[in-house]
């Protein structure tokens, strides 16, 4: 089978928009992936792979307030994809204006929070890692917080142009600020000023931001005039509408962050931060292949909103079918990356790291999982019926982490992976049945909610 053939979605307006944004998109991710390959070796350089590891870990760490959103941006999308959908214009901007507010609101309550919390906080205990990182660690983490607090509203203009299906708008923005920080730590690493993990936090959390309130400023003011944010616009009274399912999502999103994002925890535990620096850069060379799937698939989230809202169901059949013809041509191409992983390390990295075959073949299988399961999560996701996700993700949530860090220290990151990867694996074949039953009007119960 052809690749063109799958993503060949000419015909209806709407499936002429997706491609317009997916081949947007592609052309925008692949400048991205090029910067993310980039600034491995030149942040390694930039800092070592002991800091380098320490800051992914922390990173990781930082996921963990995003819960603070309460599902508000994924909920604000749906519904604001949906008054689109109806026509109902002065109702998106009413929704894009109390979004803006309340998570303004609770970004000003995490910070106060946070930022008191983390004077008393002995970072390198938390970690792991030498004593002496505790000050600069301490440092770091305000920084990231501050910055993650911002993004936390910021990011409503990225949920807003994604439900108007326009994904490549985000994608160019985010884009944008990863161009902004390689720019800078390649100036830093030619300069003689001394790497630090305080100077790879001032950058890698601001620049994205930076990028983010200027693209916002410029498109409210122009083409998204009529959806700006303004006080007179604020409904209180719609904060329900939109966590009536981003309540649901908060809940997934918080117990994905449970499984996922304590990896790098656990392992800098168990094996060290050197090992969380090893993962990684398996994880980014062979993601690569999701992150181009995901590409696809983020137009779909909006748009089987939009269809799932006028009952276009013989085209969410159709589009159905292509994307799963598609993860079936991912699996050659994860295959033939796996085969040159120990040359493309050589050159990419050189021997800074060492990244085990093992790891290599653990990661591809669990990206292959990831790729599968997101398929079905994010069409499923447009139609608001997460309740069966919700019960997935709440279920391993709650028992992953015993079971992580037992794997992680018996079988190490191998070990480790096979939690995730069966999270996904059930995700997939449930959601394979649930989406069927949906797009064929045949969803009850559980599998209608």
């Amino acid at each position: 089978m052809r690749l063109p053939s799958i993503l060949n979605l000419r015909g209806s307006t709407q499936s002429a928009l997706l491609k317009r944004n997916i081949l947007a998109s592609f052309m925008l991710k692949g400048v991205s992936i090029l910067i993310s390959f980039f600034i491995v070796p030149l942040t390694i350089d930039f800092v070592n792979p002991t800091q380098y590891g320490i800051w992914l870990t922390l990173s990781s760490l930082l996921a963990w307030f995003s819960f603070f959103d309460i599902g508000l941006s994924l909920g604000f999308r749906n519904r604001f994809a949906q008054a689109k959908a109806k026509g109902e214009f002065r109702l998106a901007r009413e929704y894009v204006s109390t979004t803006y507010a309340t998570l303004f609101v609770l970004a000003v309550a995490m910070l106060a929070i946070t930022l008191t919390v983390n004077h008393f906080l002995d970072w390198s205990s938390i970690l792991k890692v030498d004593p002496s990182y505790g000050s600069e660690l301490s440092q770091v983490f305000a920084i990231m917080i501050t910055f993650f607090g911002i993004n936390l509203v910021a990011q409503t203009f990225s949920s807003m142009v994604t439900a108007d299906q326009h994904p490549a708008i985000s994608s160019a923005i985010q884009v944008s600020g990863q161009a902004m920080a390689i720019i800078l730590i390649f100036a830093l690493t030619r300069s003689a000023a001394p790497g630090s993990l305080v100077t790879l936090s001032l950058i890698y959390s601001g620049a994205p931001v930076a990028m983010l309130l200027l693209a916002t400023a410029v498109m409210f003011a122009t083409s998204y005039r009529a959806y700006a944010p303004s006080i007179s616009a604020i409904r209180p009274r719609l904060i329900k509408s939109i966590l009536g399912i981003g309540g649901q999502f908060f809940i997934i999103t918080t117990s994905m962050l449970f499984i996922f994002q304590l990896m790098n925890v656990i392992i800098s535990r168990n094996i060290g931060p050197d090992a969380v620096t090893g993962y990684n850069i398996a994880y980014k060379y062979l993601n690569s292949v999701y992150m181009i799937a995901v590409l696809i698939l983020n137009p779909f989230w909006s748009a089987f909103t939009d269809a799932y809202t006028r009952g276009n169901l013989e085209w969410m059949r159709r589009m159905l079918r292509r994307l799963e013809m598609l993860w079936l041509v991912a699996i050659p191409l994860v295959g033939i990356l796996l085969l040159a992983a120990p040359w493309f390390y050589s050159i990419w990295i050189g021997r800074s790291v060492t990244v085990s075959p093992s790891i290599s073949v653990s990661v591809a299988v669990y990206t292959l999982l990831l790729m599968l399961a997101n398929i079905y999560m994010y069409l499923i996701n447009g139609t608001g019926k997460v309740r069966i996700q919700l019960i997935i993700y709440l279920t391993f949530a709650i028992i992953s982490y015993p079971i992580m860090n037992f794997s992680c220290a018996r079988w190490g990151i191998p070990g480790l992976l096979i939690v995730p990867a069966t999270v996904y694996l059930c995700q997939a074949l449930l959601g394979r049945i649930q989406l069927h039953r949906l797009i064929n009007n045949t969803a009850t119960g559980l599998w209608n909610k």
